[in-house]
């Protein structure tokens, strides 16, 4: 490569290979994740609106709104110094968003061990105990443990509180609010470079190169260095020299594995019961509406092998706009094959 010359999107894709192979894994073993214990949840008490509320596209209005409302009080926060506040808010939402995620799993184990109710202590235990370590020491592996588990827990419990039509609807909001946020007011870029700081689990970390360490990042990664600032004769430098900006790592936040993993859950939780059962660890599901979740994951893994050809340069780029457009355009064409297009339509209400 010549001296001061950026390389082509291929090249520098082929460098970082490792870390993009990383983060799909974590992609699509976090929406396994949410998949495997989805039919335990997948019960009318367990929708966040319930079954009637499930149609209604005024919730998905709502979680909008909650998202945004979100968002302008962390950066608000950000502003303020207030960081202590800020990380007291997140972990309580990702402690509750664990035990949705854990409990299953502890209950299974407890009954093979026939200990009973004992699941429950075992699952709030396993969950603080997460919490302190993630707290104690938030190297990029207990980040991305942790986060993998709360987003699993995410998918599942929305997934499960929407038809497939209203999900697509919030999926292409956001997509829109996302593409706007990054690229236009820049304001979610501060919200990652917020969340990167205080270290918690609301995005997946990827490093680049051996020797890397989360604790080392500061706060102006996503806003700091820009590709053309870069020096691309040494995309990887040695881990004793001085990190420059997020190029050490690739980062995905815990939204772009939430939404279209929410598409996936929602495909298999009320589309038709087609097909024969298949047993599973907490349940049974239909071969139909599995076919087209699983569908709608390989939609989703298309849009994030474009969204990494976007990224491969060292841009920050919106990923809902890629990932959920590959999400639905997956699950519209497996719904069509395996189940027909009239069963992809769900009747739905504002309230």
């Amino acid at each position: 490569m010549a001296q001061g010359e950026s390389p082509s999107v291929l090249e520098a894709m082929q460098q970082q290979w490792v870390s993009m192979a990383g983060m799909g894994v974590m992609f699509v073993g976090t929406i396994l994740l949410g998949l495997s214990i989805q039919p335990l949840y997948n019960v009318p008490e367990a929708r966040a609106f319930g079954e009637e509320g499930a149609s209604k596209a005024g919730f998905v209005a709502l979680e909008m709104l909650l998202i945004l409302v979100f968002t302008v009080v962390i950066i608000w926060l950000a502003r303020k110094g207030l960081d202590t506040v800020i990380k007291v808010i997140v972990l309580i939402a990702l402690w509750y968003s664990l035990l949705i995620t854990i409990s299953p799993y502890a209950w299974k184990i407890d009954v093979v061990l026939g200990l009973g109710v004992v699941f429950q202590l075992t699952a709030v235990g396993i969950s603080i105990g997460l919490m302190v370590l993630l707290h104690k020491y938030p190297e990029w592996y207990v980040v991305n443990g942790v986060g993998i588990l709360v987003g699993a827990g995410v998918i599942t419990i929305i997934g499960i509180s929407f038809v497939p039509v209203l999900i697509i609807l919030f999926m292409v909001i956001a997509a829109v609010y996302d593409h706007w946020a990054v690229n236009s007011s820049k304001h979610m870029l501060e919200l990652a470079d917020t969340m990167i700081a205080l270290k918690l689990p609301v995005l997946l970390v990827a490093p680049k190169e051996k020797g890397y360490s989360f604790l080392d990042e500061g706060d102006q990664v996503m806003r700091g260095e820009t590709p053309d600032e870069m020096d691309w004769d040494d995309p990887a430098p040695d881990a004793s020299e001085p990190k420059k900006g997020g190029r050490d790592a690739l980062f995905m936040g815990l939204g772009d594995v939430i939404f279209p993993g929410m598409l996936v859950i929602s495909a298999v939780s009320f589309l038709p019961e087609m097909g024969p059962e298949i047993n599973t660890l907490f349940g049974t599901m239909h071969a139909g509406p599995l076919t087209v979740g699983l569908g709608t994951l390989v939609g989703g893994l298309a849009g994030y092998l474009a969204l990494m050809a976007q990224v491969a340069l060292g841009n920050p780029q919106a990923g809902l706009p890629l990932l959920n457009g590959g999400s639905i355009l997956g699950y519209l064409i497996s719904g069509v094959i395996a189940l027909g297009p009239a069963a992809l339509w769900q009747d739905i209400s504002f309230f």
